[in-house]
């Protein structure tokens, strides 16, 4: 059920979608006797949208999502490497034959150089299908096809392909890897995507080190410095409150241990 709460009420009250919903709201109010309430929430909205589209607030709200669990230096090779979903479009791979990643590509890419550097090392994908109406090809399917074709053996992969979110990545997971006391599990994930996973992992009792990829900011001043093109500005605004919210609703629900994980 919470799945599909998450996914359904997510469409409208996540992001930039929210304002645009306020927006024709707000047009809409200002064909009726409420013309005045209608002007007041269309100018908020519209100056929110420009805000989001053209100015930093969205690297604003990412830069501590993204700088709260730093890169990961390991004295010793891991045990394995777990790599969460979340880089792949599965119906256009599928239906053009080719691999379709998206802005996230880096998680499936990094572990394959991990693969390379520890070669001793279990390989472990989780994810299933993140839409309502799953496509024919998971998200492991994926996985396991571009691995293959980027050199990984297949006897060292392992893969989890009945998670719809990040809660069910780990339980699901934790099942598979049954993993033992004084092992080293590498995690890897999009960097602002880190600190409700290691919640999760944390929670379900599964210790992992984190080995944050994908990252959308330099981690530098640079960050803050000018104009914003909208094509660029709204996906990581949009990506950053997603993980917010995401990171209340999992806490207030019981599915994290803090309401912002630390290292």
């Amino acid at each position: 059920m919470f799945f599909y709460v998450a996914k359904t009420l997510g469409v409208f009250v996540q992001g930039t979608n929210l304002l645009f919903v306020l927006l024709i709201a707000g047009v809409a109010l200002m064909w009726t006797r409420r013309r005045r309430t209608g002007r007041i929430v269309a100018t908020l909205a519209t100056v929110a949208l420009a805000l989001v589209s053209f100015t930093p607030i969205g690297t604003l709200i990412v830069r501590p999502l993204e700088d709260r669990f730093p890169q990961a230096t390991l004295a010793e090779p891991p045990t394995g490497i777990i790599v969460l979903g979340g880089a792949m479009d599965e119906a256009i791979t599928r239906l053009r034959g080719q691999f379709a990643l998206n802005d996230a590509a880096e998680r499936l890419t990094v572990p394959v150089a991990l693969a390379r550097r520890y070669p001793q090392a279990r390989l472990v994908f989780s994810g299933g299908s993140g839409r309502l109406r799953p496509d024919e090809m998971s998200e492991s399917d994926v996985a396991r096809d571009f691995w293959l074709s980027m050199g990984v053996a297949a006897e060292r992969m392992s893969f989890e392909d009945m998670s719809r979110d990040t809660y069910e990545n780990v339980a699901f997971t934790k099942e598979i890897v049954k993993p033992k006391p004084g092992e080293r599990w590498l995690l890897v994930t999009s960097a602002m995507h880190m600190p409700r996973s290691v919640g999760i992992f944390r929670k379900l009792d599964f210790p992992v080190i984190p080995y944050p990829v994908d990252y959308r900011t330099t981690g530098t001043s640079a960050d803050f410095v000018g104009l914003r093109q909208p094509g660029g500005a709204i996906p990581v605004f949009d990506a950053a409150a997603h993980e917010w919210i995401g990171l209340v609703a999992y806490w207030a629900t019981g599915k994290t241990a803090a309401l912002f994980p630390a290292p």
